[in-house]
């Protein structure tokens, strides 16, 4: 595929992505949250009850249809390759940890996006810790650390997320006893599931094809000067912004924002935790599971520890409220950052870029 056509499918996925996430907000999901995949990771957790908290539990259609709509364009342009075995259990837990500097700051990297075009002002530290977390990844990178590289594994491997993605489609639809579907809350605000499931299914497909990633086009621009993906972040923002005004869910200011609190400094040491993490894994939570699609094994280690993230974040208290960060949040932040900086001390290369 030419660079070109690669810039031209990254505007188009970020398009969409910034655009319908908000036209899904618009139609029921809960305000500013279109598409978080912390948010949604936090309830499938309940979901399967694995935390307690009622009002959060809700098996997300839009979760399914990334994983699908990635696996269906992988297979169609012969990018379904089973790899792994690239330091998974590191993968898992800073996966985990990703989750719960998400939940300390209420919102994935797709969710900060999101806020800042509705005006949500308190997204502002986010936004600057993300880009300081992926900036501090880069330079970790030219020093020389790298994970373990990955290896090709039997095909059965590939599949076994996907296969994960469709049994739980099948009980969003039969719905047993033993899946949780809260009734008030969080849970009880979605947008219709066949629209949920199609904007799934085309934003997974689109971000399969470009690569698409908040922290990876981030990364790349620091890194190397490459400017593709970070062109689809921008093209998020700006979808973002001009929907939520035409839907009239553009309200600017500090106070008062949905799913948001005012304690900045732990907004920005939370989301240097999530862009750091994220650079070291190589992907943002949404790369993590479009990654899960082609038959990538260690973002799906690295999925199921986010969703153990969730589960914990809720289940444990170790998040966000209005009112601020709990004391769990904000110590497990800064384990997450000690756990980054063991790694780095650990997984340094001589053959690693200099300046």
């Amino acid at each position: 595929m030419s660079l070109k056509k690669i810039f031209d499918i990254a505007i188009i996925t970020g398009l969409l992505l910034g655009g319908g996430s908000v036209l899904l907000s618009y139609l029921g999901n809960p305000v500013n949250s279109g598409i978080c995949l912390s948010c949604f990771l936090e309830n499938l957790a309940g979901a399967m009850k694995l935390h307690n908290e009622v009002r959060m539990s809700y098996i997300r259609p839009e979760l399914i249809g990334f994983v699908l709509g990635s696996f269906l364009v992988a297979k169609k342009t012969k990018r379904f390759r089973v790899t792994g075995g690239s330091s998974p259990v590191i993968r898992f837990f800073l996966g985990l940890f990703i989750i719960l500097g998400c939940a300390v700051f209420i919102g994935c990297p797709i969710k900060m996006i999101l806020r800042l075009a509705a005006g949500d002002l308190t997204a502002v530290a986010a936004t600057a810790g993300l880009v300081a977390g992926v900036w501090l990844g880069t330079r970790y990178i030219r020093a020389g650390v790298a994970l373990d590289r990955a290896g090709h594994l039997p095909a059965m491997n590939g599949y076994l997320f996907t296969i994960f993605a469709i049994l739980l489609l099948v009980f969003f639809f039969l719905k047993p006893t033993f899946i949780v579907f809260g009734q008030k809350g969080p849970a009880a605000l979605h947008a219709p599931w066949t629209v949920a499931i199609a904007a799934g299914l085309i934003i997974g497909g689109f971000a399969q094809a470009s690569g698409l990633c908040i922290t990876g086009g981030i990364r790349n621009l620091f890194l190397v000067g490459e400017k593709t993906l970070f062109m689809g972040v921008i093209a998020t923002l700006v979808s973002a912004f001009i929907v939520s005004l035409v839907t009239g869910q553009f309200h600017p200011g500090l106070h008062g924002q949905p799913a948001s609190h005012l304690d900045h400094f732990w907004s920005f040491l939370a989301m240097v935790l999530v862009g750091l993490a994220s650079t070291i894994i190589d992907g943002c939570p949404f790369r993590q599971i479009i990654k899960t699609g082609q038959g990538d094994v260690d973002a799906a280690i690295t999925s199921f520890g986010m969703l153990l993230g969730a589960a914990i974040a809720v289940g444990w208290s170790l998040r966000a409220t209005s009112a601020g960060p709990e004391f769990g949040g904000k110590i497990a932040v800064l384990a997450g950052l000690a756990m980054c900086l063991i790694i780095a001390l650990n997984y340094r290369r001589p053959q690693g870029l200099r300046r």
